[in-house]
């Protein structure tokens, strides 16, 4: 039988008698092991010695100031969440304290005791979630798989890639197409170089991006030329497939082709051999074929702007990755690894992330994907100078990229979500209601996210929901 775990290990430090000791009598009856210190001395060696779970502090104490003791936490334990317990009227001292990594701030008196479980509840199981992804990748594909290595450069926990990653495993091996769709910026590329490296083939990886190329000039980069085949060409050059020899040859945005270099691809793929310009005798091609596209080819052959037959043979064995809001759970998991990466390209120490900023990325639709989450990264790193890495730099960006939908104005977005203009048009009331659920829906339950997509701050969706929560009949 499985044992129960541990209960959380808190610690109150406060320097007023009468508040600390309600404040243990109340965690120790909710359940959890409890330590009190009666200032930020005391309480940073209790800390050194017993390593809690949580930390809550007031800020205005003897010997050792609550800034200092959150200054000394993070230095000794930066995942450790901090919670602040002050005095009405210090907003710029609570300031400084969410800038130096406390999780949280609470003001005293504390009306509603409850609200501090609801805090250190969501305090510790965004630790819990952070150290499951961190176990997680460390047992990233154990055992499932017969060649983990091929899919060490793809970070994810999500059950749907690794279905993928034994998709690829048992057509990897054959010399057939591969054709990888997805949206910009969901590893098309990386993914090609999986089934590259599980495929075992001994020659090398050769990627092209084919978009936008012309005939002539993909003619040129995938076939090469003799020397005197047309002006300028003062020397043989061999081209892609003969560079990939009995590799693979990735064709990235595929679905950009002209259709004269449509033409010539499908004869490389039906026929495994090609013409290099000036040349009349053919060679043989000995590499495999791997294509992506963020396009719906299917749709580009209904309109007839692209060849059925080369849509076939590419799509003999069809990947198709799924955008990041399909993976939210890969999330913390990316943002650490390429935060990581960061940190060692600019030389910078690795810094502590604020652990609301989760909730915010969670809630971020990324329209450009595990490409744009990484620039997010890179940028904010850029930016940041010491201390918790925060949203702001993040928020930003989001807001930046936040649009409609293509083709949708946003006035019409807004009318379709209440139900359009043939249906009875909600009262404000029936609309308010609905749009904080959904962003509270969102956002996971998290106020502070909810607040910020509904343009408000926490604090006025508070007087909201306390609004709605007096009126409501009893």
């Amino acid at each position: 039988m499985r044992k129960n775990p541990a209960p959380a290990t808190i610690l109150l430090v406060d320097d007023e008698e009468i508040v600390l000791k309600s404040f243990v009598c109340f965690f120790e009856d909710c359940g959890y092991r409890v330590l009190e210190a009666h200032n930020g001395q005391e309480g940073l060696t209790i800390f050194r010695h017993n390593r809690p779970d949580l930390v809550f502090t007031d800020l205005f104490m003897p010997v050792m100031g609550g800034l200092d003791l959150i200054r000394a936490i993070k230095e000794l334990s930066p995942e450790t969440p901090v919670i602040v317990i002050s005095g009405i009227g210090v907003v710029a001292d609570a300031i400084k304290a969410l800038k130096l990594g406390a999780y949280d701030y609470i003001t005293k008196p504390v009306i509603n005791i409850a609200e501090l479980e609801i805090v250190a509840k969501r305090a510790l199981e965004t630790v819990e979630l952070r150290h499951e992804i961190s176990a997680l990748r460390e047992h990233l594909l154990s055992g499932q798989l017969d060649n983990t290595e091929a899919f060490a450069g793809i970070n994810t926990q999500d059950a749907g890639m690794r279905r993928i990653f034994h998709y690829i495993e048992a057509v990897a091996p054959t010399s057939q197409p591969v054709l990888i769709s997805g949206q910009t910026g969901t590893g098309k590329e990386l993914v090609a170089r999986a089934i590259h490296t599980a495929s075992g083939r001994t020659g090398d990886f050769i990627a092209v991006n084919v978009g936008g190329l012309d005939d002539h000039v993909f003619s040129d980069t995938l076939f090469g030329h003799l020397k005197g085949a047309f002006t300028g060409a003062d020397r043989v050059r061999d081209g892609m497939v003969a560079l990939a020899g009995n590799g693979t040859l990735f064709l990235d945005e595929i679905g950009e082709l002209a259709e004269a270099s449509q033409i010539k691809l499908l004869r490389l793929l039906q026929e495994q051999e090609y013409l290099p310009l000036g040349s009349d005798t053919p060679r043989k091609a000995t590499a495999r074929i791997v294509a992506a596209t963020n396009r719906d080819l299917r749709a580009m052959v209904e309109a007839d702007r692209f060849r059925q037959d080369l849509f076939y043979r590419l799509c003999t064995h069809n990947v198709y990755l799924p955008p990041l809001t399909a993976r939210k759970g890969d999330i913390p998991l990316l943002l650490d690894c390429f935060l990581a990466e960061a940190a060692s390209s600019m030389n910078r120490a690795l810094p502590s992330v604020a652990p609301e900023l989760y909730h915010y990325l969670a809630a971020y639709a990324f329209p450009g994907n595990i490409r744009e989450l990484k620039s997010m990264v890179y940028d904010a790193l850029a930016r940041h100078s010491r201390g918790v890495l925060g949203k702001e730099c993040f928020l930003q960006a989001m807001n930046a990229n936040r649009t409609a939908a293509p083709g949708v104005p946003v006035n019409d977005g807004i009318i379709a979500t209440l139900g359009g203009p043939e249906n009875r048009l909600p009262t404000l009331k029936e609309a308010e209601e609905a749009l904080i659920g959904k962003a509270l829906e969102r956002a996971g339950g998290n106020q502070g996210v909810a607040a910020r997509y509904l343009g408000i701050t926490r604090q006025g969706l508070n007087k909201i929901l306390n609004r709605r929560k007096n009126s409501s009949p009893t």
